[in-house]
């Protein structure tokens, strides 16, 4: 059983728990200060002196506190300065158990990094009251689109298993550079790969495997719903690309041939769509990460991924109703209609 955290939920943002190490400083401030003193070193010292770092029992801890004193404390993290993102979060739907949303590009779904209070899950906290929402699964920021939120603890983990055993079906749209030959002729088609996503590593990598394993994933199932426990083989990521159509750019890249395609994932590997359509020669417009990878620059809010998770849809688990939600967002760089 996960451990409660001492502090509340505040300006809709948990307290984080941060493990203490064994030795190696006097006192829990230095070695905060030495993990994270680089980001607001003020900030750190000032909320040790006001209490608002506390240990498993809720007693504060102060800027005085030995290293070994605690095993854990909690606090709540905070960026100074945090720059707005200045698009809005849509609610789709609310109902005593779901929150489903149309997240905007470049906002994250939950706190991190230097986005706290510009996330999805902290605004919409904030704006409905709902203190318990608690993201059922992530968009990158980079991508636009559907994401399902639960308001309700003791119906959680019925949704949670909907997603655990792929019982959730999802399409997305993207807008991809035209190549010389055009695309119409390609689809539909099902692109597939082995591939994984190393952590501190930006972009994801594909694996080579054996032509006795081309087509094959995972085992058979143990009992309805259930994946068997034996290791992966072959390919680990399979979409489903449809073309919507070709043309002109409306947006940015007005003039420019471009293709409007659907997606429809059967797996969900960290980045999987971006990878499978620059495989293709169709990398997505405005991706910084794939087929190359761009030194970091700015967010240019003219000039958005142009991804977006279209549709989410299930059988709800208490109701046996089919639900199916999609997104009142466009890609700016879909082709022109008549194009």
């Amino acid at each position: 059983m996960s451990q409660q955290p001492p502090l509340p939920v505040r300006d809709g943002v948990n307290a984080t728990r941060l493990t203490v190490p064994d030795s190696g400083w006097d006192t829990i401030l230095a070695y905060v200060l030495h993990r994270w003193g680089h980001v607001d070193p003020v900030g750190i010292v000032e909320r040790f002196r006001t209490g608002e770092v506390r240990a498993a029992d809720g007693t504060a801890v102060t800027e005085h506190t030995p290293l070994s004193a605690h095993d854990f404390v909690w606090y709540y993290r905070s960026v100074p300065q945090e720059a707005p993102i200045p698009f809005p979060i849509t609610v789709l739907h609310q109902d005593e158990h779901l929150v489903v949303a149309d997240k905007p590009h470049f906002l994250p779904t939950t706190p991190g990094g230097r986005f706290v209070q510009e996330s999805a899950l902290v605004r919409l906290r904030n704006q409905l009251g709902l203190d318990h929402l608690v993201p059922m699964h992530r968009l990158d920021r980079a991508t636009a689109g559907v994401v399902m939120f639960s308001t309700n603890p003791d119906t959680r983990g019925a949704y949670q298993v909907l997603f655990e055993r792929r019982q959730i079906w999802k399409v997305y749209e993207a807008v991809s550079a035209l190549p010389d030959g055009g695309a119409a002729g390609r689809f539909p088609l099902t692109y597939r790969n082995r591939m994984d996503k190393v952590k501190g590593v930006l972009t994801a990598r594909t694996l080579d495997y054996g032509p006795r394993d081309s087509g094959r994933c995972l085992g058979q199932a143990t009992r309805p719903g259930r994946k068997a426990n034996r290791s992966t083989v072959g390919a680990n990521a399979q979409t489903r690309i449809e073309l919507i159509g070709t043309g002109v750019s409306a947006g940015t890249w007005a003039g420019a041939g471009v293709a409007h395609v659907r997606l429809h994932p059967r797996t969900g590997r960290t980045h999987q769509l971006r990878v499978h359509l620059a495989a293709l020669g169709l990398g997505i417009l405005n991706d910084p990460f794939y087929p190359v990878l761009l030194d970091a620059a700015p967010d240019d809010y003219d000039r958005p991924l142009q991804l977006l998770a279209h549709t989410i849809g299930f059988t709800d688990p208490l109701t046996g109703a089919p639900r199916q939600f999609s997104s009142r967002l466009a890609l700016a760089e879909r082709p022109e209609p008549g194009a």
